[in-house]
Order: structure tokens, then sequence, then C-alpha cells
């Protein structure tokens, strides 16, 4: 069993599809939770039952779980932490991938930092990052937009920001949607972006079954007939370096 520090915050990943847990997530991980008595989670209900499918034989009543998520009064955050100023160790869980990347509990890490104590985060999977290494697109340089705007004149204008970034810094941008309107989105993207930047649309990432992760041309998209409905999905956009004359390299090929 891999031991815990003492006064450390861990940030454990949880599965983000319905694959076996052990192909997604390491069991060492499993060790360090089994030692834990204090979870900050964002659902305690979606939680236990993870905590359960992780092993049912796992002690969950001897947990303390505090709810971090957007109804959650802040103030709180400190008395959370109060473990580890008693040297015990504490947990963040976040509902699907990694805690703290697109997630609250960024509050409650950059708590801990200010306060001087130790934080682990686990080995787990990342729907972002996952993408990002299955598009094809530019890796070392990118960043994550979270969700466009909803008003379509700000949505468009945001795009061809995106696009103008992408050109300009050589980078890959990576936003998401409301997994309800991901067609709209695609539809949108495909009317929208430029005829030669490179989308990539990453569904159901890890799924054995169900996985997506198609990059090609905006202008591509247009003919796409797969149904991204209410599954998980994460949206990538690449246009190429821009070359000194203030064109994509992409263009001048």
């Amino acid at each position: 069993m891999n031991s815990i520090s003492k006064g450390t915050l861990y940030l454990i990943p949880v599965n983000i599809s319905d694959a076996p847990l052990e192909s997604v997530i390491p069991m060492g991980n499993l060790s360090i939770v089994r030692q834990l008595k204090c979870l900050i989670v964002e659902n305690v209900r979606t939680a236990r039952r993870f905590l359960k499918r992780w092993d049912k034989s796992f002690d969950i009543d001897s947990i303390t779980f505090h709810e971090l998520n957007g109804h959650t009064d802040l103030t709180h955050v400190g008395e959370w932490l109060e473990p580890l100023r008693r040297g015990e160790s504490v947990g963040i869980m976040s509902e699907a991938g990694c805690p703290a990347v697109a997630d609250p509990g960024a509050v409650v890490v950059d708590k801990a930092q200010r306060e001087g104590y130790k934080v682990v985060p686990l080995v787990g999977p990342s729907s972002i990052l996952l993408s990002l290494m299955a598009s094809g697109f530019n890796g070392q340089g990118f960043a994550f937009n979270g969700y466009l705007p909803i008003e379509k004149g700000a949505r468009v204008q945001a795009i061809r920001d995106l696009e103008s970034e992408s050109r300009r810094k050589n980078r890959t941008e990576i936003f998401i949607e409301t997994p309800y309107r991901n067609n709209g989105m695609v539809s949108f993207l495909a009317e929208n972006l430029r005829p030669d930047t490179m989308l990539c649309v990453a569904s159901d990432v890890t799924d054995p079954e169900r996985e997506s992760i198609k990059s090609m041309p905006a202008r591509l998209w247009k003919n796409c007939t797969e149904n991204y409905d209410k599954r998980p999905a994460i949206f990538l956009i690449y246009c190429g370096a821009e070359s000194k004359d203030g064109r994509s390299k992409r263009d001048a090929r």
C-alpha cells in the first residue's frame, strides 16, 4: 500500500467514460484514497457511487464529505482545510477527469498552496489532454477556453478571435459545449470557421465502444452525419503558424 504524506492535499482523478477503471486509473490511487478520511467533491452521491464502483468494500461511512460546486458558499473552504492544519490529509475529487482543471477544485488548491501545504496530483484521465494528443494539432502551444458565448454574434466574434490567436501564436485552441448542444456547435463551426481551419471533435474519450476523435478541415465538417448530442465532447481548432506576410503557413501550402 502506498503511504500518504501527512498534511497533504491529494487531487484524485475520476473516470471520464464507462471504461473499466483499471484501464484508465492506476490502482495505486485507490490505496491512497483508502487512507483519507476527508474528501471534497462536486456531488456527494456520485462520489460515493464512484468509490463503491472502485472498491465494493470501501468504507464510505468513515469519510467526511464536503460538497464544492456552483452553489457552495466559498467562505467554508478554509474550514475544510482544518485537517491539513492538524497534520492529516485531504482529497479533492472531480465529477469527471482531473480536479482543478476546468473544475471548481482549483479554489481549494489555491488556498492550500497559499497556506504552504503540500499538493499532490494523482495520475488519471484528462479529456482535454487526451483529445489534444489525438488531434494531430500543435501540442507545444495550446489554450483551453472553456465555453464560448451563447449569443450568436458574440460567439462568431469569439471564433474569429480564436482563429486569429491560433494563427498568430501557432496555438491549438480548445473549448467545450453543453452536451445537448454539440450538434449545433459542429454546424456552427462548419459555417463560421475559415474553410481550411482544422477542426477536431473528440467525444466519449477513453470509451472503448463509443470513442470518436476526428480531425479535418472545417469545410468537410459540413457533411458530418455523426450524432454528438448528449455525448461528452471536446472541440479543438488549429490554423497553423502565421508567416511573415501575415498569412497562415497552412494557406501558403
